[in-house]
C-alpha cells in the first residue's frame, strides 16, 4: 500500500465515465461552527493558483419521502465541468453531518465529487425519531440522491456512498436495495446487527450501554428502539433479535452480489461495538470488486482523523476506491490485493492478500492437558502439547471474575493503536479456582498469528444458562501477558449437568508474539464488557473427551 499522501491531488480530468457495470439544532450549530473554525485553515484553505478544482459549500435542508426534513451539507466542485460523480454521506451514530467537514472537502475539491453528508433521521438537526437503520433511514438515503440529481450537476450513473459506523450501515444496506448506488465504503461499519451485539449468545453490554445513551443523549429514540432499550433493561433482547435481520447486510448480500456493486470495508482489530469476526464472514460472501482494510485500533478510532481532513490511510484508499469504480481510473485499486492487514501490535506494515483465508498460511494445533491450580507454577500449569490429551476433568468456580478481561469499548482499542499498550494480565495472578489456565511452549524466534484462532471445550454447566470467556494471551517469562484474541459463549436452556462440547472461533487478528513469548489460554466466567449469565456459587467443569479433545487451532502467517 502505498503512503498516505499530504499534497492534494491534481485536478481530475474531464472524465469520460466509469467502466461498464456489472449485473436538537442548537447542540449541531455549535459544533459545526467549532469543528469549522478549528479546520478551516487546514481543510478549507484557498487552492494554489495551479488547481483547477475548488468547492463551494452550502447547507440544506432536504425533505425526505415521508416529509421528515434532514439536514445537508452540500460541498459543490468548482473549476471542472459536471456531470460530478456523486457521493452520499450519512453521519455515524449520535453525530451530525459536519462529522466528514474535511474528508467531504476534499473528495470535492480535490478529485471533483459532488458530495452530500447529511444527519441521520432521529438525531441532532434532522427531524424524525431513530430508526436503527430501519426501511425509512434507506429511504432516506434514496431521497438524498433524489435530491441531488434534481438540484447539482451530479452524475445519474456515478454514484457512491460511505459512512462511519451507522453511516457505512445505512450505506451498505441502501446499496442492496438501490441498484443505482455503484460503490460503497462501510467505515467501521457492521453487516450482521445480531452477530455484534450478541455474539454468541451473549449481550455485548458496554456496547449496548454506549449506543442507547449516545441515542438519548444526542436524538429522539423511534418506536423500536425505545421497545429494545425497555426491554433490555428487563433482561430481554427479543425485540432486538427480531428487527436484527432487516438492518443487516449480511441478509441482503445475494441483492449487494446481483447489483454488482462494489463494496470497501474498513475495520479495527479491537472494534468493541461491531467486532471484526462478522466483517471477514461478510467480506467473504461478496462476489462484486471488493477490499478488505483491517488495522489496529477501536470503534471509528482508524479513520475519525481522515473524516476531520487530516492525512489517513483509510481515507486515502476510499478516495482510490471510488476514483477506480466512479471515475474509471487506472490505480492501485487494480495493482494490489483486495484484502489489507497491519498487525495489531508493533511496527509492522500492511501486506496484502487475494482473500482473508490467505492471510493464514499455516497453524498450530494444541491438544490441552489437566490445568494445575498452582498459581505460581504458570508455566506449567496446564499443558498445551500436540498430542491430545484426554479423560481429564477441571471444575472451577464462577460468578466472580479474574484478572482476564477484554477491555474496555473504545478506551483498550484507542491505547493499542496510538500507544501499542495491549489489554494485559498478569498470568500468576488469576485465581485458579474461578479460571481454567494453560501455557504453550515458548516460541525461540516468536511467531505471527494471523487469522482466526478456534477452541474446542466440553462444558458441563450446574446451571441451565452459564457464560465462559476464552482468552489467548502472549506471554513473556514473567508471566505478564497481552490480549491476542478473545470471545463470549454462553450456554443456554442446558440441561445442568450434562457436558456440552463448544466449538467457537475467537475474533480474527495478526499479532506478532516476540521471541521467547508463549501462549496463554484462560477460560472463566465474567468478563465487565459482557452481560454474563455464570452466578455467583455455580460451577463449570471442563473436560476433554476422547471423541472431542479438548484443543485451540492458532492460525499463524
Amino acid at each position: 500500500m502505498r503512503p498516505v499522501r499530504s499534497a492534494p491531488r491534481p485536478a481530475p480530468p474531464e472524465d469520460g465515465g466509469p467502466p461498464a457495470p456489472t449485473a436538537a439544532r442548537g447542540p449541531a450549530r455549535l459544533l459545526s461552527c467549532a469543528i469549522a473554525a478549528v479546520l478551516a485553515a487546514a481543510v478549507l484553505h484557498p487552492a494554489p493558483a495551479s488547481a483547477a478544482v475548488g468547492a463551494s459549500v452550502s447547507y440544506e435542508t432536504i425533505v425526505s419521502h415521508d416529509g421528515t426534513e434532514l439536514s445537508a451539507k452540500v460541498i459543490t466542485p468548482t473549476g471542472v465541468e459536471g456531470p460530478h460523480p456523486l457521493l452520499v454521506m450519512p453521519s455515524a451514530w449520535g453525530t451530525p453531518q459536519i462529522i466528514y467537514v474535511g474528508a467531504a472537502a476534499r473528495l470535492a475539491m480535490e478529485s471533483g465529487y459532488q458530495v452530500v453528508a447529511y444527519t441521520s433521521r432521529g438525531f441532532l438537526d434532522s427531524g424524525g425519531e431513530i430508526e436503527v437503520a430501519g426501511p425509512d433511514d434507506r429511504a432516506d438515503a434514496g431521497a438524498v440522491i433524489d435530491w441531488a440529481l434534481e438540484n447539482t450537476e451530479a452524475d445519474p450513473d456515478r454514484i457512491g456512498m460511505a459512512g462511519i459506523s451507522y453511516g457505512g450501515g445505512i450505506s451498505l444496506l441502501t446499496a442492496a436495495e438501490d441498484d443505482r448506488v455503484r460503490a460503497v465504503a462501510s467505515l467501521s461499519g457492521w453487516a450482521d446487527l445480531a452477530a455484534s451485539l450478541y455474539p454468541d449468545e451473549t449481550v455485548n453490554r458496554q456496547a449496548a450501554e454506549l449506543l442507547l445513551l449516545a441515542g438519548n443523549l444526542t436524538g429522539r429514540p423511534g418506536e423500536d428502539l425505545s421497545e429494545m432499550e425497555e426491554e433490555y433493561r428487563r433482561g430481554n433482547i427479543r425485540p432486538a433479535l427480531d428487527l436484527a435481520p432487516d438492518r443487516s447486510a449480511a441478509t441482503k448480500v445475494d441483492a449487494l452480489n446481483a447489483n454488482g456493486t462494489a463494496v470497501m470495508m474498513a475495520h479495527a482489530w479491537n472494534d468493541g461495538i461491531f467486532p471484526v469476526g462478522h466483517v471477514t464472514d461478510f467480506y467473504e460472501e461478496l462476489e462484486g470488486p471488493k477490499r478488505l482494510m483491517l488495522a489496529p485500533g477501536d470503534h471509528a478510532t482508524q479513520e475519525a482523523f481522515g473524516a476531520l481532513g487530516l492525512p489517513d490511510e483509510v481515507w486515502e484508499s476510499l478516495g482510490d476506491w471510488f476514483d477506480h469504480h466512479l471515475r474509471g481510473q487506472e490505480n492501485e485499486v487494480d495493482a494490489e490485493g483486495p484484502v489489507h492487514v497491519r498487525p495489531n501490535n508493533g511496527s509492522g506494515g500492511w501486506t496484502s492478500h487475494p482473500d482473508w483465508p490467505s492471510v493464514t498460511g499455516g497453524s498450530d494445533e494444541y491438544y490441552l492437558a489437566e490445568p494445575s491450580g498452582d498459581w505460581f507454577r504458570w508455566q506449567s500449569s496446564g499443558a498445551m502439547g500436540t498430542e491430545p490429551a484426554t479423560g481429564w476433568d477441571y471444575r472451577f468456580r464462577t460468578g466472580i471474575g479474574t484478572p482476564a478481561e477484554s477491555g474496555t469499548v473504545l478506551l483498550s482499542g484507542a491505547l493499542q493503536q496510538f500507544f501499542d499498550i495491549p489489554t494485559g494480565v498478569l498470568l500468576p495472578t488469576v485465581d485458579r479456582y474461578r479460571a481454567a489456565v494453560w501455557t504453550s511452549p515458548a516460541y525461540p524466534d516468536g511467531v505471527r498469528v494471523a487469522g482466526t484462532p478456534e477452541a474446542t471445550f466440553t462444558f458441563t454447566p450446574t446451571a441451565e444458562d452459564q457464560s465462559v470467556f476464552l482468552h489467548l494471551y502472549a506471554v513473556d517469562g514473567n508471566g505478564a501477558g497481552s490480549l491476542i484474541s478473545h470471545t463470549p459463549h454462553t450456554l443456554r436452556g442446558a440441561v445442568p449437568g450434562e457436558p456440552v462440547t463448544v466449538t467457537a472461533e475467537l475474533e480474527p487478528v495478526v499479532w506478532d508474539v516476540p521471541a521467547g513469548h508463549r501462549l496463554a489460554v484462560v477460560v472463566d466466567s465474567r468478563d465487565a464488557r459482557y452481560t454474563s449469565e455464570s452466578a455467583l456459587g455455580d460451577r463449570v467443569d471442563v473436560t476433554s473427551p476422547e471423541d472431542a479433545p479438548t484443543r485451540v487451532t492458532v492460525p499463524l502467517a
